[in-house]
């Protein structure tokens, strides 16, 4: 049985295993019926010099014929041919593979690097839904579409959503796709150089190439596991990717006050944007002890720079004036880790817990 269930386990996968140039590829032959390599690149974003390994991987896979002419022709299988014998294979794979599981531990590990293409994608809807009130994600126009109903569910849930599609060529059309059903705000950002990522509420993110979701077998996915090592994830998206890219759409669907922030940036904007006065429960970090701290009052100014590298609060507390930075603060008083904003007191925290 052990053999059986090994080899059913192979034959679906080698049947499956496909990147995403193959799966381009294949999508482009199947619907067309058949094409040359020349009209594959044509028809989709894999580069020429790509197509004749991707069509060989697919013909191996009994997915297309090759067939040998000037210039060479690939033809589809049908499906009905190509995948006939694999659903009955999933089927009774699935059956042996349930006998034979146990649920794992939850990965405590404060960061791993993961592989697989699905295992990506994985943590990128698990990050997504895990989101309780911010939320920010780089994704490309492939990546908007599988999502869009766990983004729709997290905007309808109250939280705040800072999207960036890449490359902006290939985004969707505002004038056909809601990008607020999706986001709060939503940029775009040119080139394919722009990695992959999401960050829930500050901490729990994933940082991935664009490569690693192809098919290339020696780029890795790091997932910071809710670990406080997200906010360089986090930075590095608000810093050198946000500040970079072009607005699609903004003011999505505005969440009620009180709001909680993991970043400071959001919260500066939002008190500059939108009329005050507003009021802040804080806990952070004392910035010259290193203790932890909670302070709160109402809020004097916000500042952020034009480039968006630094954002800060100038909060007046029953103690006094202090300055409130974001995380790894140096010339503030304070280093936020998160920002409770009120509109005519200081919010209640007990609400949040």
């Amino acid at each position: 049985m052990a053999d059986e269930l090994r080899m059913t386990l192979e034959r679906v996968g080698e049947r499956f295993d496909l990147g995403e140039y193959e799966i381009e590829a294949y999508l482009a032959v199947l619907e067309h019926g058949e094409l040359t390599a020349s009209e594959i690149s044509d028809r989709t974003e894999i580069p020429q010099p790509r197509v004749y390994d991707t069509v060989r991987s697919l013909s191996d896979r009994g997915l297309v014929e090759l067939r040998e002419s000037r210039p060479m022709k690939i033809v589809a299988v049908a499906p009905d041919d190509a995948f006939g014998n694999v659903q009955q294979s999933l089927d009774s794979l699935v059956s042996e593979l349930e006998a034979r599981y146990t649920a794992p531990a939850r990965d405590t590990e404060a960061v791993s690097l993961v592989k697989s293409r699905s295992t990506i994608l994985r943590y990128v809807e698990e990050i997504i839904e895990s989101a309780e009130y911010e939320l920010v994600l780089s994704l490309t126009p492939d990546l908007l579409r599988r999502f869009r109903e766990d983004l729709a569910a997290a905007v309808d849930d109250g939280v705040s959503v800072d999207l960036l599609i890449t490359p902006l060529s290939r985004a969707p059309d505002p004038d056909s796709f809601d990008y607020l059903e999706v986001a709060t705000v939503a940029r775009g950002r040119r080139g394919i150089t722009t990695p992959i990522l999401a960050v829930a509420d500050g901490n729990y993110s994933i940082y991935a190439t664009q490569d690693a979701l192809r098919d290339d077998r020696d780029r890795y996915g790091v997932i910071f596991n809710r670990s406080a090592l997200g906010f360089l994830v986090s930075g590095f998206f608000g810093t050198v990717l946000w500040s970079t890219a072009e607005t699609i759409a903004t003011d999505g669907k505005r969440r009620p006050f009180p709001r909680r922030y993991a970043s400071i940036r959001r919260a500066v904007k939002d008190v500059r944007e939108l009329d005050g006065p507003f009021y802040a429960s804080i806990t952070g970090r004392d910035v010259e002890t290193g203790d932890p701290i909670v302070v709160e009052g109402k809020i004097e100014t916000a500042r952020l720079e034009e480039s968006e590298e630094v954002a800060s609060l100038r909060l007046e507390t029953d103690d006094g004036v202090l300055e409130i930075g974001g995380l790894v603060a140096a010339f503030e008083d304070v280093e936020a880790q998160e920002i409770i904003l009120g509109r005519e007191e200081v919010p209640d925290r007990e609400q949040f817990a």
